[in-house]
């Protein structure tokens, strides 16, 4: 989640102009499109797969105190580090520790997965000095609530108090998860609406491809990506797949009505975390929020409250693409390359456009429904498996990628970071498909072996 970086003034919000200008900021020539791809992963202690607190030695603390001597710069909240600043991007924490990489906005693929190929060597050599471990999947496969840590950062301890109260596995995405996301430019508004259809369409051949959370507290719990099964139910006011973005006429307005609908959490101010859980920013925008009357907005207030809404896709300067689980290296650069293929190719665009438009809002919800638990065994609203589906949707991502033509100095062009995906229709097995059947097989229903074998 979004970490405070940046303490400067902002100026006041004036207008709904103001508002709508944080999207339309974000537009931008093609030859300026960048790639940020974000990545978490869980930490653990070697020597007994215990989740190590933030103040511990060796702990969460000193693996953040310990980064810094690859330049890493600390981000300071009450006097605890709590995120790195860098050339490569910012490292900051979830609620329960898992480790995450929101890196910088690179020109190609090739860039991205070098980044995280440090970021990892990094942690790693960190890590191994410390006695602590990473993990590579959607979710703690372990671990029940109680036996995780809680990092100190003022937003979460709002959160936690709150998600109770509007759905009963809001805590579990919290403390529970960790996941893959890339976030791409847009050069106009018809390009960002285009571009987010066609994101949120297929949002659920992610989810497939990338599935790999099989397991809670030690048994296999009935799903390929539970955690994205959670995000049905952790708060219906910011999730889901958002019908309106279908609809004729959307763009930065209907989006902007959206998030002021979304119940805000927090407002920040000098240096801490004021609870506002369920009020309007509708109400802050008159001077009427009850915890600071009065007072009106700036625009880092809204930017903070854009982060706090959590679709399938979500729109702020940038699209975000958030359908999938963590995982490993390989799919770490797998997911951008998906995504780009897809959206970054005039011509892509168009034909995977072409797959999903015609259908229907209830056919793209039950689609969204079904792939947590059946992955490539859902069936489209065209009646097509999702393995299937997903082999025609990776072909126009990889001819994207073709035509891109963003080559390494091997001469390489960027269509190889999608073999992991192939693999994966290929096989007909997804992430999950594995560790179930090693589960099953090879590893005798003790899933202890999970850290031998799928760590970074």
């Amino acid at each position: 989640m979004t970490t405070r970086t940046d303490d400067r003034a902002s100026p006041l919000i004036e207008s709904r102009d103001d508002l709508l200008s944080v999207f339309a900021r974000g537009e931008k020539p093609a030859e300026r499109w960048r790639i940020g791809t974000e990545h978490e992963k869980f930490v653990y202690r070697l020597a007994d797969h215990r989740a190590p607190s933030y103040d511990e030695p060796g702990g969460i603390r000193d693996l953040l105190n310990g980064l810094t001597e690859y330049g890493w710069e600390p981000v300071i909240e009450n006097g605890n580090v709590i995120a790195l600043s860098g050339v490569d991007g910012n490292i900051s924490l979830e609620p329960a520790g898992q480790f995450e990489l929101s890196g910088a906005a690179l020109e190609n693929l090739h860039q991205t997965c070098a980044e995280a190929a440090r970021h990892l060597d990094q942690c790693k050599a960190i890590g191994e000095r410390l006695g602590l471990g990473f993990l590579g999947l959607g979710m703690w496969p372990d671990k029940t609530r109680a036996e995780l840590p809680i990092m100190p950062k003022g937003r979460y301890a709002i959160m936690l108090n709150y998600m109770p109260k509007v759905g009963s596995l809001g805590l579990d995405m919290m403390l529970r998860t960790c996941t893959i996301q890339v976030n791409l430019d847009y050069s106009s508004e018809a390009d960002m609406v285009k571009k987010f259809r066609v994101g949120l369409a297929l949002q659920p051949v992610a989810t497939a491809l990338f599935a790999n959370s099989p397991f809670t507290e030690g048994k296999p719990n009935g799903f390929k990506s539970f955690r994205s099964h959670i995000w049905e139910d952790t708060d219906p006011d910011r999730t889901g797949m958002l019908p309106f973005v279908f609809e004729d006429g959307f763009g930065y307005e209907r989006y902007l009505d959206y998030a002021l609908n979304v119940p805000m959490y927090f407002v920040y101010r000098d240096g801490k975390y004021i609870d506002v859980a369920g009020e309007r920013f509708g109400d802050f925008l008159d001077g009427k929020l009850p915890q600071l009357p009065g007072e009106k907005p700036t625009i880092t207030d809204w930017t903070d409250h854009l982060s706090t809404a959590f679709p399938e896709v979500r729109l702020k300067s940038f699209l975000e693409m958030r359908g999938a689980d963590g995982g490993r290296w390989s799919r770490i650069c797998g997911l951008p390359a998906f995504w780009v293929g897809l959206l970054y190719d005039a011509q892509a665009l168009d034909a995977a456009w072409d797959l999903v438009k015609h259908w229907s809002i209830d056919g793209r919800e039950k689609l969204r429904h079904d792939v947590p638990r059946l992955a490539l065994e859902a069936v489209t609203p065209d009646g097509e498996t999702m393995r299937d589906f997903a082999r025609r949707v990776l072909n126009v991502s990889a001819d994207g990628l073709t035509r891109r033509a963003r080559l390494n100095s091997a001469g390489d062009n960027e269509g190889g970071f999608l073999d992991p995906l192939r693999d994966v229709v290929a096989m007909g097995m997804t992430p999950a498909d594995r560790l179930l059947q090693k589960y099953e097989q090879e590893w005798g229903g003790e899933l202890s072996h999970i850290y031998e074998e799928f760590s970074f």
